[in-house]
C-alpha cells in the first residue's frame, strides 16, 4: 500500500531524515518509534506531501507520489490524524466531520456514515457543540472519525494517545485495532506510548536521529536494541 525508498529531507542546512525506508501493507499496522525530535513527525508529513523531500521516492498503490500536493493525495486514499488533532476549534463537531469529507463528490459529502458514530458514540450526542468545547479524548475521536470519513485505505496517526487519559487511550486502541481486523486498510502509527503500540503493531520500524536503527515484527519489538533507542 505505501513503500517509502531511501527518502531525505532538509530543513536549512540541517539533515532531519537520511535514507528513510519503510513499506506499510494492507491489513496491517506498523508502529514507527523514536525519542522525541528524531524525525517522525517530519517523516509523516513528508508522506503527506505537507513537507517536501529532498531526494528517494513515495509510492502508493505503486504510483509514485513524491511530488502530489497533499490533498491529491487524500483524495487517492490517504488520511492523517495529525499530533495535537488540530481539529476546527469554532467549527462544530458535525462540520469538523464533514470537513474530512472533502475529497468527496457534492452528493457523497452531505451524510455521515453511520458506523462513525457506532466506533464513537460520544460525537452522536455532541454534533452541534464547537469543536473547542471538547476535552481532549473527545478532540482526538473527532480527529479520527473526520480520518476515517473519507474512507481512507492507509491512515496515518501522529501519537494518538499524547495527552489522552487512559479511558480514551482504550477507546483509540480498540478502534485501530478493528480498523487492523478489518485487513482492507494499512495503519501507521506514531507512538512514544511503548506499551500501547506493541499491542497493535504487526511490525515495527525505529527512527534516531533521522534513520532507521532498527526494524522488525512485534514479536521483537521488547529487544534490548529497540529499548536501548527508546529510553530517555
Amino acid at each position: 500500500m505505501l513503500d517509502v525508498q531511501q527518502v531525505d529531507q532538509f530543513y536549512g542546512s540541517s539533515h532531519t531524515l537520511r535514507g528513510i525506508s519503510l513499506t506499510v501493507k494492507r491489513g496491517e499496522c506498523l508502529a514507527l518509534l523514536g525519542r522525541n525530535g528524531v524525525g517522525k513527525t517530519t517523516l509523516l508529513k513528508c508522506l503527506m506531501g505537507v513537507q517536501s523531500i529532498a531526494s528517494g521516492s513515495i509510492r502508493f498503490e505503486d504510483a509514485d507520489i513524491s511530488k502530489l500536493a497533499p490533498h491529491a493525495r487524500a483524495k487517492m486514499g490517504m488520511a492523517y490524524v495529525p499530533q495535537g488533532r488540530e481539529i476546527f476549534a469554532r467549527l462544530t463537531v458535525e462540520e469538523n466531520i464533514l470537513m474530512g469529507m472533502a475529497t468527496k463528490s457534492s452528493s457523497e459529502a452531505r451524510n455521515i456514515q453511520e458506523d462513525i458514530f457506532d466506533l464513537f458514540p460520544v460525537l452522536r450526542t455532541m454534533l452541534a457543540r464547537r469543536g473547542g468545547d471538547l476535552s481532549g479524548g473527545q478532540q482526538q475521536q473527532l480527529a479520527i472519525a473526520r480520518a476515517l470519513v473519507a474512507q481512507p485505505k492507509l491512515i496515518i496517526f501522529d501519537e494518538p494517545t499524547e495527552g489522552i487519559q487512559p479511558s480514551i487511550i482504550k477507546d483509540i486502541g480498540r478502534v485501530i485495532n478493528l480498523l487492523r481486523n478489518r485487513g482492507d486498510i494499512a495503519i501507521l502509527l506514531c507512538e512514544q506510548y511503548f506499551d500501547f503500540a506493541r499491542e497493535l503493531a504487526d511490525r515495527f520500524v525505529v527512527l534516531s536521529r533521522g534513520e532507521v536503527v532498527a526494524s522488525g515484527d512485534r514479536s521483537e519489538m521488547d529487544s534490548e536494541e529497540v529499548k536501548r533507542h527508546l529510553s530517555v
